[in-house]
């Protein structure tokens, strides 16, 4: 199989298609809403309290690990809905694995950013 040429053109395209997935998820996921007011604050409190290098790379990596399992979430439900707009035993227990790592992710998040401010808002 030959591979394709490297084109940038084609690349900012892929761009734009990450973009208005982006902005469906917006559209469509009232959570989404909630991570972005989450991710806002989180951002103010960084800088209200001037966390440090370390501590601003995990609150980032905290808020990316919630961000990328809410898309992945969104992504297997659609993809359930795809398959079945019925209800099914199956296709719930896929729905409701995949909305508890969103879960898990929120924990950790919520943890990392106890260990970060919880001193700061206390000294």
């Amino acid at each position: 199989m030959e591979q394709e040429k490297f084109s940038w053109r084609k690349r900012f395209r892929s761009f734009r298609f990450a973009g208005a997935g982006l902005r469906l998820v917006f559209k469509t996921e009232h959570n989404a809403w909630l991570h972005l007011a989450a991710t806002l604050a989180v951002i103010f409190f960084a800088i209200l309290f001037h966390v440090s290098a370390t501590e601003g790379a995990l609150l980032a990596v905290a808020i990316g690990l919630v961000w990328m399992a809410e898309l992945f979430n969104t992504c297997i439900e659609k993809i359930m809905d795809f398959i079945s707009k019925e209800k099914h035993p199956e296709i719930r227990l896929i729905k409701d694995i995949s909305a508890g790592s969103v879960l898990v992710a929120a924990i950790i998040s919520f943890v990392i950013g106890c260990l970060v401010f919880i001193p700061k808002i206390f000294n």
